[in-house]
């Protein structure tokens, strides 16, 4: 895929009958500029052969001041052991985007779709009226590492959809890479909502820049290693919402990897 310098996104979303009333949900206190949600502070459960880290209310961990951030509903970070996986289960109205750090992940859905994602393969499934899918570690020997993302869509009752594609290492390496769009632009997945989500690998002392309309905000992931957002440390795990910000600086201190959300 094609990675383009990213630039300042408008409101575009369509303004449909069955437009969700949910697509704008923001239950955290608007942040002042910069708040830090800290790696230790996430919902934790070690399931044996699952050990994962919930960002924001999910499943068994529930905390009502953490119910998202904006139509960014969900960040889990998930360590699967070899050979074991999530048996088949449903969705509905939601997006719902899987980012692998390391290994493979075998997927199956109720569309009739089959695939291994592995680093720097982007899949997005476009939950809708229904979905069934299961998730897998592809490897008997090796973990999977990844992190699974629910965008709410801006509507519900869409017909499910299913999208995968590779973003290289060398397009991700020290720029900002875009990966997922409401409008698929520069060759990224589409998404139904009014959002784009860049991923970005950074040597030591490496930087970008993102321009950030101050009517937007903004959510940076922190998957591996640490940086710098406008000042403020960023550890693997931790996450940083935004509002205020007209320009995100993003130094690395370490060999690090982050994704960086444009919410409306």
């Amino acid at each position: 895929m094609s990675c383009s310098t990213p630039k300042k996104t408008k409101d575009q979303r369509p303004k449909t009958k069955g437009q969700s009333p949910k697509s704008k949900v923001h239950l955290f206190q608007v942040p002042i500029m910069i708040n830090i949600r800290r790696a230790n502070e996430r919902g934790h459960f070690n399931h044996g052969w699952l050990n994962t880290y919930h960002t924001f209310s999910f499943d068994q961990y529930y905390d009502p001041r953490l119910m998202g951030f904006r139509s960014l509903r969900v960040i889990n970070e998930d360590f699967v052991s070899p050979g074991h996986g999530f048996p088949t289960h449903g969705h509905r109205d939601m997006e719902i985007i899987t980012y692998i750090l390391e290994g493979a992940l075998k997927h199956e859905d109720s569309m009739g779709n089959g695939s291994i994602i592995r680093p720097g393969d982007v899949q997005r499934m476009t939950a809708g009226t229904g979905v069934r899918h299961s998730e897998k570690n592809a490897s008997e020997s090796e973990p999977v590492h990844l992190l699974q993302i629910w965008i709410l869509p801006h509507t519900t009752g869409l017909h499910p959809g299913y999208e995968q594609k590779v973003f290289s290492e060398d397009e991700r390496r020290g720029s900002l890479c875009l990966i997922a769009s409401e409008d698929g632009r520069d060759g990224s997945v589409t998404v139904h909502q009014d959002v784009s989500v860049f991923a970005s690998i950074l040597a030591p002392g490496e930087e970008v820049v993102h321009e950030l309309d101050p009517k937007r905000y903004g959510w940076i992931q922190g998957a591996r290693g640490a940086i710098t957002i406008n000042g403020e440390d960023l550890q693997q795990g931790d996450g940083a919402m935004i509002n205020g910000e007209s320009a995100l600086r993003l130094v690395s201190r370490e060999p690090a990897e982050v994704l960086l959300f444009d919410l409306a």
